[in-house]
C-alpha cells in the first residue's frame, strides 16, 4: 500500500506538521477510501511523509475528534462512515469538540499548577523569584505597547513550575501548554485579557515572594479560571 499511495502525497515543511498531515490523510480519505477502509500504519505513513510517528499519531487523534476515523480492535484505524449531521455542519462538529478539549486542557491545568504555585512558595529561591519578576516586567511592556506577550506567558508558567522542584512536572506541563497554544494567542489578544492575565501573574509572584502557599495556590487557581471563562465563551 506505501508504494501505490507514495502519489497522493506531499512532503511537509510547516512548522505545526500534524495539522498538514491531518490535511493530507483527509484528502486521501475523500479522493480514495470508503467507510470501512483503514489507513496504512503509523510506520507507513510516517515514512511516506517524511515526519515522525508522534505527528503521525496526533493527526489520526485530530481526525477521530472530527469523526473522519476509528480505532478498531485488531484493525487498526478505519475511516469512518460520515453522518449527515456532519456533512451539513462539519464546523459545528470541530467546533463543539474542540471546546470539549479545551475545556479538559483547562480543567487538567486547575488540577496541576495550582499545587505547583504552592510548593512554590515554599521552594522558590530569591533567584527564582527574581526571575518571575523579570518575565512579568517584560510582558508589561509588551501589554503596554499592545503586543502578545505568549512567550512570557508561558514562560511565567514554567518559572512556577520550575521553582516547584519537580523535572517531570515541567515536561507535562511543556505538553498541555502546547496543546492549548493556538487558543492562548487568540485568546491574549481580547480586549482586556491581556491586562488581566499580568494582574493574576502579579498576584501569584506577591504569594510566593510572602511564602504563602495557600494564598498562592489560590491566586493561580484564580487565575486559570478567569483564563478559562474568556476562552470557552470565544469558541
Amino acid at each position: 500500500m506505501a508504494t501505490t499511495l507514495n502519489d497522493d502525497f506531499e512532503a511537509i515543511r510547516r512548522n505545526k506538521v500534524y495539522e498538514e498531515v491531518a490535511k493530507q490523510i483527509e484528502r486521501l480519505i475523500l479522493k480514495k477510501l470508503r467507510p470501512g477502509d483503514k489507513l496504512p500504519s503509523e510506520r507507513e505513513l510516517a515514512e511516506m511523509l517524511g515526519v515522525s510517528r508522534s505527528s503521525i499519531r496526533d493527526a489520526i487523534r485530530s481526525l477521530e475528534l472530527v469523526g473522519l476515523v476509528e480505532p478498531r480492535q485488531g484493525a487498526g484505524t478505519v475511516v469512518k462512515e460520515i453522518s449527515t449531521s456532519a456533512l451539513a455542519s462539519p464546523l459545528g462538529a470541530v467546533l463543539r469538540h474542540k471546546r470539549e478539549a479545551v475545556s479538559e486542557l483547562l480543567d487538567f491545568r486547575k488540577m496541576l499548577e495550582p499545587p505547583l504555585a504552592a510548593r512554590a512558595a515554599t521552594h522558590a529561591s530569591a533567584e527564582e523569584i527574581a526571575e518571575m519578576d523579570e518575565i512579568l516586567n517584560r510582558q508589561e511592556e509588551k501589554v503596554c505597547r499592545g503586543d502578545v506577550a505568549i512567550e512570557e506567558d508561558s514562560e511565567f508558567h514554567y518559572s512556577v513550575a520550575m521553582a516547584s522542584e519537580n523535572s517531570v512536572i515541567l515536561k507535562v506541563l511543556d505538553v498541555v501548554m502546547d496543546l492549548l497554544r493556538e487558543t492562548r494567542e487568540r485568546s491574549l489578544q481580547l480586549e482586556g485579557r491581556p491586562q488581566k492575565s499580568l494582574a493574576g501573574h502579579r498576584r501569584i509572584v506577591a504569594a510566593i515572594k510572602g511564602r504563602d502557599p495557600e494564598a498562592a495556590e489560590k491566586a493561580m487557581r484564580r487565575h486559570i479560571q478567569d483564563v478559562e471563562e474568556i476562552v470557552l465563551k470565544k469558541i
